[in-house]
C-alpha cells in the first residue's frame, strides 16, 4: 500500500514544522523543494500513521507504518515502498519477518500463521518460491523441499511423527517417483500420481486469510498435508499393504523400484534429493 499521493503537499518554508492540510498532518523535516525529507511523522486522512525517515517526499530508510485496522509494518523503505528487512504484523496476529522488495515478500523470510503453522524459507514476488520448510503445528508434520507459486512443487520430504515421505510434488500433492520410510527402517518405493484419495484427510492452515491489511502483498492459500488415516496399532506389513492400495501406481517405472528393500542406515533415509534452484 502506498500513501505517496496522500503525503504530497506544500508547507510554509523549509526546515521543520507541523502542517495541517487536506492530505493530513505532518511534522518533521523538509528539503529545499519543501518535500518531506529526513525524519518525520504523518497522520494520514484515512487514520494510518507513519513515523520514520523520508527522502525527497517519499518514505525512504527506516520507519514504522501503522494501519488504522491494527496492522503494522516496521522496517526498511525505498522510494515509498517496503524494501529490505522488515516485519509485518497483521490484525489477526499472523506475522511475517524477512526480506521485502518493491512492497512484496521477496528473499528469505518467516511467516507465522495464527493457527501456529510456520513457513521459513524463500519468497519470490510475494509467493513461497524456492527452498523452504512449512511446519503444521496441529499434526506435528513438516514439509521440507521446493515451492513454486505458493505450493509444494518439485522434490521434497514430508516428515510425520513415525514415518516420512520422500518424493516429488505437484500443486501440493505427490506425483512421480517417491517412497515412504518408517522408523523401523523399511522403505516403500512407488510411483505416485496427483490424486486425492478419500482415505486421506487433508488438513493445514486456513485457506482464506481475512482482514489482510495490505491487498498489494497477496498471500496465497496455505498448503494442505495428506494425513494418513490408519489405525496405529496395525503391523508394519499391514500399513505397507494399505499404502500400496491407497496410492495408485503409475506406468513407466522399473520393477526394481516397486519393492520394499531391506533395512538401510538411518542417515540414508534423511537424504534430500538434489535441488537445482533458479528462481530469479
Amino acid at each position: 500500500m502506498s500513501d505517496e499521493d496522500e503525503e504530497e503537499g506544500a508547507g510554509e518554508g523549509g526546515g521543520e514544522g507541523k502542517e495541517i492540510y487536506p492530505y493530513g498532518e505532518y511534522e518533521g523535516g523538509r528539503d529545499d523543494q519543501l518535500d518531506r525529507h529526513g525524519f518525520g511523522s504523518a497522520l494520514l486522512p484515512n487514520g494510518d500513521i507513519y513515523e520514520g525517515e523520508y527522502r525527497h517526499g517519499k518514505r525512504h530508510g527506516k520507519g514504522m507504518y501503522c494501519f488504522k485496522n491494527g496492522a503494522r509494518y516496521t522496517g526498511s523503505w525505498r522510494k515509498g515502498l517496503k524494501h529490505g528487512k522488515g516485519e509485518f504484523l497483521y490484525p489477526d496476529g499472523t506475522r511475517y519477518v524477512g526480506d521485502w522488495k518493491k512492497d512484496l515478500k521477496h528473499g528469505q523470510g518467516t511467516y507465522n500463521y495464527i493457527n501456529g503453522d510456520t513457513y521459513e524459507g524463500c519468497w519470490y514476488k510475494g509467493w513461497r518460491y524456492g527452498l523452504g520448510t512449512y511446519t503444521y503445528k496441529a499434526v506435528n508434520v513438516t514439509h521440507y523441499g521446493t515451492w513454486k507459486d505458493g505450493r509444494m512443487e518439485g522434490p521434497g520430504i514430508l516428515n510425520y511423527p513415525y514415518y516420512r515421505f520422500h518424493g516429488k510434488f505437484l500443486k501440493n500433492l505427490p506425483k512421480g517417483a517417491g517412497c515412504f520410510t518408517f522408523d523401523a527402517k523399511y522403505m516403500l518405493h512407488g510411483y505416485y500420481i496427483n490424486m486425492r484419495d478419500p482415505a486421506f484427510d487433508y488438513v493445514g492452515a486456513e485457506e482464506l486469510e481475512l482482514n489482510r491489511a495490505n491487498p498489494d502483498v497477496e498471500d496465497r492459500s496455505n498448503p494442505r498435508v495428506p494425513v494418513l488415516v490408519h489405525e496405529s496399532e496395525e503391523s508394519l506389513l499391514d500399513i505397507m499393504e494399505y499404502l500400496q492400495k491407497q496410492f495408485e501406481m503409475g506406468d513407466g517405472m522399473e520393477e526394481e523400484n516397486r519393492h520394499v528393500p531391506s533395512p538401510v542406515p538411518e542417515e540414508l533415509l534423511l537424504d534430500l534429493p538434489d535441488v537445482d534452484l533458479d528462481i530469479i
